[in-house]
């Protein structure tokens, strides 16, 4: 055997035989890795779920104004030292929403330990008449506010029957929330006990047959116009139920 030979076959001893002594030690490796793996998963699992590092701290309620945060964070009802990744979110959406003036919420974890409770309280949209007072009510009919006082700057609206889900009040929000807001502010009051029939009072005495809600948005700037070229007065009266053919008298 030449000098090279032997040095060729003392490396491969030295070396476990090569690739062979190589593929030897890869199961070994291999265990490491996964082991590894499987640890580090553990240990953040454990974090996650099982320590006292990551939980609920501080419920922070924000958006409010006619509602209290405190009632707010006992209606979402998650309680302190609850791991933040266990929260069920939207269940505790659910619980807020059913307070009366909450329109939307969206609960959010806020690492490392802080419950986020974002609230859209429901907007004053129409006034309507309740007993002796007034009630101020969104676009769902739903009450917001009581007043022993007519409100202002919110249409009186007239309507038959309950007005929470009537259709008619949203019929009613929905052509205030489409005009200019220069001549939504002139409309005093609302009859909307017919929802394909909607007259329209403004703060003169002027009428506006309305007629239904489609297309309002064409009938408001047809509306704007006639007011810039008929002035409004006690006896004057506009018909916009059918845009194409506005009549004024």
């Amino acid at each position: 055997m030449s000098a090279t030979t032997e040095e060729a076959a003392a490396r491969g001893a030295e070396g476990g035989g090569g690739p062979t002594g190589r593929r030897r030690s890869d199961p070994w490796k291999v265990a490491f890795v996964v082991l590894l793996i499987v640890t580090a998963l553990t240990v953040v699992t454990w974090v996650l779920l099982g320590s006292r590092l990551l939980v609920v701290r501080e419920v922070e309620v924000t958006g409010t104004d006619r509602l209290d945060a405190a009632q707010v964070a006992a209606a979402v009802d998650v309680a302190t030292g609850t791991p933040l990744a266990r929260v069920d979110t939207a269940a505790a959406e659910r619980r807020a929403r059913e307070l009366r003036l909450v329109e939307s919420v969206e609960v959010s974890r806020g690492w490392p330990a802080t419950l986020r409770v974002e609230v859209v309280e429901r907007t004053p949209r129409l006034a309507m008449r309740a007993g002796d007072g007034f009630r101020l009510v969104d676009g769902e009919g739903v009450c917001v506010a009581d007043t022993d006082t007519r409100p202002e700057d919110y249409p009186l609206i007239s309507v038959d029957g309950d007005p929470q889900g009537h259709p008619a009040v949203a019929a009613a929000a929905e052509v205030v929330e489409q005009m200019p807001a220069a001549v939504a502010g002139r409309v005093d009051s609302i009859d909307a006990r017919e929802r394909a029939a909607i007259t329209l009072t403004l703060d003169d005495g002027a009428v506006v047959q309305w007629g239904g809600t489609e297309r309002t948005a064409q009938k408001s700037e047809i509306l704007t116009v006639l007011l810039h070229e008929h002035p409004s007065g006690p006896e004057r009266s506009y018909d916009v139920s059918a845009p194409d053919m506005a009549v004024v008298k």
